[in-house]
């Protein structure tokens, strides 16, 4: 007997194999699972233009927010070439300044040294004049032809002694100024040197600043860039969507119009139809994977719609050719009927309303078709699906 039934699963592996390879008329006339294809299609391409939409938001804000950094970036650029500006300035002015020190200490060590010389000749003249002073004024007295050369001589003495005093003080005077001046100098480059400190300080905060706006510009022109490749395969993937949905609405449509020429087509009785000693278990199993958490009357409505279809002339005349027409019955393409095949997963209920559906029993009319509720889909909802 085990022998047996395993032939007869043979048998309908190498007939599903043949039904695959053959053209059927009808195209994908499963609407239940192309609708819910489009239900699923739709719903991720929702999914991927809200995504698209906000990470064009996501551009937009980063877009925004660059644009008003590359402004504060420019304002930041003038202010620090008006810095830079000021700073050059400073440096020009220091260094004149320090041209300025420089001839001045350079002209007070020249006073300093008049001076010196100055101070150091009255004060050989005046112990000259106090050492010989006896030989002086009698050389004076017994040279002078007359009393008043004398005088004129003596008087010339004093002229020379009171010159040489001005000199001194003129120099005095002069030394002072020069050093006035050197003080005043060093103060104002005192003075320049404490704003040159903070114009260098500015300039480097203001640098920071620029160094730093560049950064997160080009941190955001990253952020945008990677954005834009998102934005560019969302945009993609929702344009491949779309041409998605519409060939499974043209689909769709094939499909509808199929059920149409079914339910006007010939149908078989049910006295009719030959079953071979695998469709049983076949049967079961389908039933199994498509509504073994359903109700009874839901698995014997899904057991009903394979035999209605062996019933119509539009599908192939044997429950092996219906279950494995190309893409009718999900568990097929996805391989969780073979899992139940090669264990007999179906249960005594499945095998009970294969029964009932293949002695001709339906709970559900001549319907074809049967799936998940979707909005606009009317038909017998039996448990969690609608059959049509």
């Amino acid at each position: 007997m085990r022998l047996r039934l395993l032939r007869s699963v043979a048998g309908c592996v190498a007939v599903a194999v043949l039904c695959a390879s053959v053209p059927v008329i009808n195209v994908r006339a499963d609407i239940e699972d192309t609708k819910e294809k489009i239900r699923q299609a739709e719903e991720e391409h929702q999914a991927t233009t809200q995504i698209l939409s906000d990470t064009k938001d996501n551009i937009d804000s980063l877009s925004n927010t660059k644009g008003t950094l590359e402004g504060q970036l420019h304002q930041l650029n003038v202010e620090l070439a008006t810095v830079s500006d000021n700073l050059a300035e400073l440096e020009d002015a220091i260094e004149e300044k320090e041209e300025e020190i420089e001839q001045t200490t350079a002209d007070l060590e020249e006073a300093l040294r008049i001076e010196e010389a100055q101070y150091q000749a009255m004060k050989l003249r005046i112990r000259f004049m106090y050492e010989k002073q006896e030989f002086t004024y009698a050389d004076m007295l017994f040279n002078s032809k007359s009393f008043s050369e004398f005088l004129n001589k003596n008087n010339y003495i004093e002229k020379l002694s009171e010159y040489d005093r001005r000199q001194l003080d003129r120099f005095k005077e002069t030394r002072k100024n020069v050093e006035d001046t050197k003080a005043k100098l060093e103060g104002e480059k005192a003075e320049l040197d404490a704003y040159h400190a903070e114009v260098a300080e500015q300039q480097a905060m203001v640098t920071g600043y620029v160094n730093a706006t560049s950064s997160e510009i080009g941190r955001y022109s990253k952020e945008i860039k990677n954005f834009e490749a998102v934005a560019d395969a969302y945009a993609a993937k929702a344009a491949e969507e779309e041409e998605n949905i519409a060939a499974l609405k043209k689909q769709l449509a094939e499909e509808i119009a199929m059920s149409k020429l079914a339910a006007q087509s010939k149908w078989r009785d049910i006295s009719e139809v030959s079953f071979e000693d695998g469709d049983r278990m076949l049967l079961a199993n389908l039933i199994y994977c498509e509504a073994g958490n359903q109700p009874y009357e839901g698995q014997l409505a899904v057991g009903a719609v394979v035999i209605n279809r062996v019933l119509s002339s539009v599908y192939p005349d044997t429950v092996v050719g219906v279950i494995y027409q190309y893409k009718q019955f999900s568990p097929v393409g996805d391989g969780h009927l073979a899992l139940a095949l090669a264990e007999d997963r179906a249960t005594s209920a499945c095998y009970k309303a294969a029964d009932e559906a293949m002695s001709g029993q339906t709970n559900v009319g001549n319907c074809v078709y049967f799936r998940t509720p979707i909005e606009g889909l009317s038909g017998i909802q039996i448990g969690a699906h609608i059959f049509y």
